[in-house]
Formats: C-alpha cells, structure tokens, sequence
C-alpha cells in the first residue's frame, strides 16, 4: 500500500512542476514581449530628438520621423 502511495504523490508532484514549469516558460516570453515592445517604443521616441541632419543620416524625413513615433507603441 506504501508503494502504490507513494507512486501516486510522485506522480502528483510531476504533475505540479511540469505545470509550474509551463507557466514560468509563458511568464517569461510574455516578459520579453513586452521587453521587445518597450524598446520599440524607446528607440521611436528617440526619432523625435535627432536633428534633420541625423535624420537624414539614417534615411528619414522629419515628417517620417513623426509618422513612425505616432505609430501605436504596443500592436506596431
């Protein structure tokens, strides 16, 4: 009977850690989305303060520059 318990709590606590191991993996790729998101937002605000030479460097317009930063920061 010991035996047969036994089995079952190890397979319980199998259970519970693949499961606890499944939602750190999608707590984490959610944290790096919204990461990779984050940064999109950053380096478009960063677009509003080069200057029209520096925009030019990197082939914007001014009106290119504002088009993009006005982008929506989480869906684009």
């Amino acid at each position: 009977m010991a035996v047969e318990l036994s089995g079952i709590l190890d397979t319980h606590r199998d259970i519970v850690r693949s499961r606890l191991h499944g939602m750190a993996r999608w707590s984490l790729r959610l944290l790096m989305m919204i990461e990779h998101y984050l940064e999109k937002r950053r380096s478009r605000r960063t677009l509003l303060e080069l200057t029209d030479d520096e925009l030019c460097d990197v082939g914007l317009t001014r009106a290119q520059a504002r088009a993009e930063t006005s982008k929506s920061w989480f869906w684009s």
